[in-house]
């Protein structure tokens, strides 16, 4: 069906409002980032900085550990990815090719898990997490980014899988091939670039998470950067704006930077997924 040229329009208009609503959060971060203090308290703010300065970068580096917790939060983030992929790789095969009903609930489970909410979880993983003396440890931090991660990374991985030809696992099994030999040899070589997009979405949404880092962290040098960033908010919630904004772009720079790599693979595996060969 042609869709006429008003809607289309009219498609067109939306779209850019869309981009707009979601760009313009950004846009006023780095404006205000490079503002001086005179231009942060003006009643006509600008978009363009007069004066443009340093000054709120050098600043919030000399208030808060900012280095510190960036490397807190890449450790967990990159550890969390890594163990996600290895374990939901295997997970996402068998799914993907034993269309059973265990392998139907566990789809659907994935789906539902994804719409539990932050505060249901946090309790009960508070308390496996004390039992284990993980509290206050960034070890415990990834076990939970992995738990948090694997449903959806099992999810986009099978749709990968299930793009992968079942001919060439076939042909491996007739030369004697085991399921293990066929899952390394043939299957994950293919799934290659989806391992790696879902590696990354791993990494951005662990990088970026901040309730259970703030709930499971508590001492000053093992917090991550999210964290960090509301030590630029005093005690009676009066913000330090020009050093928030620096820190916080600085903080989203790389989330920005990997999913820009990385939309277009995200995309094609939830699309691949959802087309039946």
């Amino acid at each position: 069906m042609r869709t006429s040229r008003p809607a289309r329009v009219g498609q067109y208009t939306a779209l850019l409002a869309y981009l707009v609503f979601l760009a313009f959060p950004f846009l006023w971060l780095v404006s205000t980032a490079f503002k001086p203090p005179r231009e942060l308290g003006s009643l006509h703010p600008t978009w363009i900085p007069d004066d443009p300065t340093l000054a709120n970068f050098r600043q919030a580096f000399d208030e808060q550990p900012l280095l510190h917790a960036a490397l807190n939060s890449l450790l967990a983030a990159l550890a969390a990815a890594v163990i996600a992929v290895l374990i939901a790789t295997p997970m996402a095969y068998v799914v993907a090719r034993r269309r059973t009903r265990l392998a139907k609930a566990v789809t659907g489970w994935v789906v539902v898990s994804q719409a539990f909410p932050f505060v249901l979880l946090i309790i009960p993983l508070f308390l496996v997490l004390k039992n284990l003396r993980l509290i206050n440890s960034v070890l415990g931090l990834v076990l939970v980014y992995v738990v948090w991660a694997l449903p959806f990374a099992l999810w986009m991985l099978a749709g990968y899988v299930r793009a992968v030809p079942p001919e060439l696992e076939e042909a491996a099994a007739v030369d004697g091939a085991g399921r293990v030999r066929t899952l390394v040899s043939v299957t994950a070589p293919l799934l290659a670039p989806g391992i790696v997009a879902t590696g990354l979405f791993a990494f951005i949404t662990a990088w970026n998470e901040f309730f259970f880092a703030l709930v499971l962290l508590k001492t000053p040098e093992k917090q991550t950067l999210p964290v960090v960033l509301t030590h630029f908010i005093g005690a009676e919630g009066v913000a330090d704006l020009g050093p928030l904004a620096a820190a916080a772009f600085l903080a989203t720079l790389p989330s920005l930077v990997v999913f820009a790599l990385i939309q277009r693979r995200i995309t094609g595996g939830m699309l691949t997924g959802a087309v039946k060969s």
